[in-house]
């Protein structure tokens, strides 16, 4: 080992006495950099070797490079690079590989490689790392497409890149984003070659050595793609995306009618296709006339808004489904949204998005979701009459969702209906107990603003009788709070000796009777221990927190305290697992104050 380690030293001389010659670095830096060397150099040929010395190996010789570098530009030295900087980028690349070989499942470490082949432009070298790296990958999409993009932007070699992305579709034939990134590969290069041309052209140059096939200038390359993908992922959503990469491209005005001919023949029976045929719509040219006023532009904007929900309309004739009916929603409720001075629009908007709302509720094809929007818009406009069906009509949709019944319940409090509490009790047999405990927040809410002393307590009551144990101990705290709230302490101390016994229980039910409690004008230290003790039979193996609150107490102006040591033998004997380190730790801070 000793043998290797100094002849990968001795090839460093050369280029070290170069530093010193050239003034870079000093006789006393050269001397560390080869001490530094040495020690990273043993650590790399150890019978055991890690990921993080080759890592830092790297790291060390890539600031050689920058400190080389700033020197350079700190002196206006910029000679002998094949001596100095190649030589140690090789060693870097020499280490690179050393570590990719070793760790091959690392992409992390490939790209690195990649990244510093990148900035110290060794681009000779990246195609190297990129076909070592897909030999051993060539499972994920990603790396393709970021080899032949390099390809193309670093070396620009579109030959090579379309050979990659053909390899690729190898390996992934129905990837949509190696399509996609394929697609616009050619027709970046069809744009780099029409601008060729031009500059030729420009320069009066003969063409004759230069091939320039106008079949390819058209971007015929693009349309075999595009052939090739459809014919494997017919789906709207892809052919759309295709459609949206030709678009950025100012000569692909033939390509883009022939994928919207495609879309329009074969894709209607998926909704994607109609709402982005509507919207297309809105980038038609309007009248030039019209657009010097505020009025003009809004009425040129209605029109083109109209022109949308035309195709929207033959689209929910054709396919008449949940998916269409949401785009059609959808495209209204961004519509609305958009702000503008013209109320007349706004109201054109509101009445259209609410005629298609309704419609969609008739066919059974409006999604949970608008609901909410529907009810929203009814609100804000003033029509209760209309917001109490739209919550009825909902509840009756989709009986077993917590957020419609919620919604709706909301909504019907809001405008005093009289039904509320038959549809609670509705409500609650619909949905899942489980996930019910929304429903009963909303119910006892309800019933404390609107109903009598009696009648809130029989729901409190029902609520206690729940089987889900999160809304059983919900409804004690609440129960609690609402009997201290109404009855005062009295109260509030017969509801909790009530249900102290009646598991399952949560410590916020204890913390609530102890806050109670310290806010009478003389607290009683029996009670508070009373409280305390029975928490911790319920929660004393895992809460430290209560324990040092119990000392605490203790240690205030009503407790004793000489009982903090039994306190503390106690919560050392209960507590379990790292709740013992947790309280020893906060014990000892508040001994000394810090706590």
């Amino acid at each position: 080992m000793a043998e290797v380690v100094q002849h990968r030293i001795e090839e460093r001389i050369p280029e070290l006495e170069q530093l010193e010659r050239v003034g870079l670095f000093t006789k006393k830096e050269v001397k560390s950099i080869i001490k530094r060397a040495t020690a990273l150099e043993y650590k790399l040929h150890r019978l055991i070797v890690n990921k993080e010395d080759f890592i830092a190996y790297i790291q060390y010789e890539i600031n050689i490079l920058e400190l080389i570098k700033k020197r350079r530009a700190h002196i206006h030295y910029h000679f002998k690079r094949d001596e100095i900087e190649f030589a140690v980028i090789h060693r870097i690349n020499s280490v690179f590989r050393r570590a990719t070989n070793k760790w091959k499942d690392d992409v992390q470490l490939w790209l690195s490689h990649v990244a510093f082949c990148k900035k110290w432009a060794t681009k000779g070298q990246i195609s190297k790392v990129f076909s070592s790296m897909l030999a051993i990958h060539p499972d994920k999409p990603a790396l393709w497409i970021m080899a032949a993009k390099s390809e193309l932007e670093d070396r620009s070699s579109s030959e090579s890149a379309r050979h990659l992305f053909l390899r690729a579709l190898r390996f992934h034939p129905d990837n949509k984003k190696v399509y996609q990134e394929y697609f616009r590969m050619e027709l970046l290069h069809c744009e780099k070659l029409r601008k060729q041309k031009e500059e030729l052209e420009k320069a009066e140059m003969d063409l004759g050595e230069y091939e320039f096939s106008p079949e390819i200038l058209r971007g015929k390359l693009a349309e075999v793609v595009y052939s090739d993908a459809t014919g494997k992922l017919k789906e709207a959503e892809f052919v759309i995306s295709l459609l949206n990469v030709a678009a950025i491209f100012d000569f692909t005005k033939e390509l883009q009618d022939s994928i919207l001919q495609d879309l329009q023949a074969n894709y209607t029976a998926d909704s994607l296709t109609w709402d982005f045929m509507a919207k297309r719509e809105l980038d038609a040219p309007g009248a030039g006339e019209e657009l010097q006023t505020a009025k003009g532009r809004a009425s040129d904007i209605n029109r083109r808004e109209e022109r949308c929900c035309q195709v929207y309309e033959e689209g929910v004739k054709s396919l008449n489904t949940e998916p269409m009916w949401s785009c059609y929603v959808t495209f209204g409720l961004e519509r609305l949204r958009r702000k503008t001075n013209v109320e007349e629009l706004k109201e054109k908007r509101q009445q259209r998005l609410l005629g298609v709302l309704q419609r969609a509720h008739d066919s059974s094809l409006l999604k949970e979701d608008y609901y909410k929007n529907w009810l929203h818009i009814l609100l804000a406009t003033g029509d209760a009459e209309g917001a109490a069906s739209v919550a009825m009509a909902a509840t009756q949709r989709y009986s077993q969702s917590v957020s419609v019944w919620s919604l709706s319940l909301q909504t019907l409090t809001r405008l005093g209906s009289g039904d509320v509490g038959r549809l609670f009790q509705e409500a609650l047999t619909h949905v899942h107990p489980k996930e019910s405990l929304p429903l009963w927040r909303l119910q006892v809410q309800w019933s404390v603003a609107h109903q009598s002393p009696e009648e809130t307590e029989a729901v409190f009551k029902r609520g206690l009788l729940s089987a889900v144990a999160a809304v059983a101990m919900e409804i004690k705290e609440s129960y609690l709070d609402w009997s201290y709230s109404t009855g005062g302490y009295k109260k509030a101390r017969t509801t909790f000796t009530s249900l102290q016994d009646n598991r399952p229980l949560s410590k916020a039910f204890f913390t609530t009777m102890l806050a109670i409690e310290k806010e009478q004008e003389t607290p009683k230290m029996n009670s508070l221990r009373d409280y305390y003790e029975r928490a911790l039979q319920e929660f004393g193996t895992s809460d430290d927190d209560l324990w040092l609150q119990y000392i605490q107490e203790e240690l205030g102006p009503l407790g004793q305290p000489e009982n903090c040591g039994k306190i503390h033998w106690r919560a050392m004997k209960f507590l379990e697992g790292a709740s013992v380190e947790s309280f020893t730790s906060k014990y000892t801070l508040m001994q000394t104050g810090h706590l």
